[in-house]
């Protein structure tokens, strides 16, 4: 009986032995052969395998919250996600990772951020970031622009991009310069300092003029560039904008005075060369306040609407130039 017992238990671990040696060649050969990888669908299509699903999704996954190359990216929206399935795969099947991350950047649909300036909940203008939309909003506060309670910020999610513009310019576009009660005398005729260019020539371009400009007063636009009518013998060569007689005029920007008096049909006129060829006129004024030679800064107040010269009424009529030329005043103010 003994005998018999060690003769089933040798046999047991001859077979538990031969079992052993061919799981362990077995589960050699499979590694030999084949490596144990992830094959990914998307949609349920089949669209390749990765070796390192933690790794490709995580590229995903960074992807989604922070775009990939272009600014601005809020987030990206991708609607089907990858699935994977664990499976054995030949050792000469390459994953390919790349394209499965491109597949799913082309179904990707883009968020960009950025802030809308409003002036009356009017969408005016688009800076980048949060930082030069309080910027420009803290420049019309320090300035004390009229409009200041009428400005405001808000937040943009869209599929494009807008275009962007500096909080400088920003500032210089929205501005308006608060009214000045200004005492102005009689009106009356100066004698011209300085000497000014009357020509009649006029040009429909829009030179870069290397200069911020800001409006020289607020009012009602009643007469525009390139107009014929018949107080005048031809096109216009400036901007009419009407407001009360004696109201400040601001300079459009920063220069020197090379003509104060007064010019003809003109009336009282007063002009600022900016450089670079660049000159505003200043027509039919009540009161000159600067003389040619001075320099003035951006706003600072240099004369007071009137309606001397040939005019209807009380207006600025403003001129800008180029080398002499005219130019519409609206390709960069109003």
């Amino acid at each position: 009986m003994l005998k018999k017992i060690l003769v089933h238990t040798k046999r047991s671990i001859k077979f538990v032995v031969l079992f052993l040696i061919s799981a362990f060649l077995m589960v050699g050969a499979i590694n030999f052969l084949y490596k144990p990888t992830y094959s990914v669908f998307i949609n349920g299509e089949h669209v390749g395998y990765t070796e390192n699903k933690a790794s490709l999704q995580k590229r995903i996954n960074d992807y989604i919250k922070n775009g990939d190359e272009e600014g601005n990216i809020a987030f990206v929206q991708v609607n089907n996600l990858p699935e994977y399935k664990l499976c054995l795969l030949k050792k000469d099947i390459v994953a390919n990772d790349e394209e499965i991350y491109s597949k799913i950047k082309e179904q990707g649909v883009k968020y960009f951020r950025y802030y809308a300036i409003l002036e009356n909940q009017e969408e005016k203008f688009y800076v980048p970031n949060f930082e030069e939309a309080e910027k420009v909003v803290n420049g019309l506060k320090d300035k004390k622009s009229t409009n200041i309670d009428k400005i405001s910020i808000l937040e943009k999610y869209e599929t494009s991009m807008k275009d962007f513009i500096t909080s400088d310019e920003a500032i210089s576009k929205l501005y308006v310069e608060p009214v000045k009660k200004v005492t102005v005398a009689k009106t009356t005729s100066y004698v011209a300092t300085g000497s000014v260019n009357t020509s009649l020539n006029t040009s429909s371009g829009a030179p870069e003029l290397g200069i911020s400009l800001i409006r020289p007063i607020s009012g009602t636009i009643t007469s525009r560039f390139g107009v014929r009518s018949s107080i005048r013998s031809s096109a216009h060569t400036g901007l009419d904008i009407a407001t009360s007689s004696g109201t400040p005029i601001g300079a459009a920007a920063s220069g020197t005075v090379t003509f104060s008096g007064y010019k003809g049909s003109y009336g009282n006129l007063l002009v600022i060369s900016h450089g670079n060829g660049v000159q505003t006129y200043y027509a039919h004024c009540s009161a000159l306040y600067v003389t040619a030679g001075e320099s003035v800064s951006q706003g600072q107040t240099i004369a007071a609407v009137g309606s001397t010269g040939n005019s209807t009424g009380p207006h600025l009529h403003l001129e800008i130039r180029v080398d002499g030329v005219a130019y519409n005043p609206q390709n960069y103010l109003y």
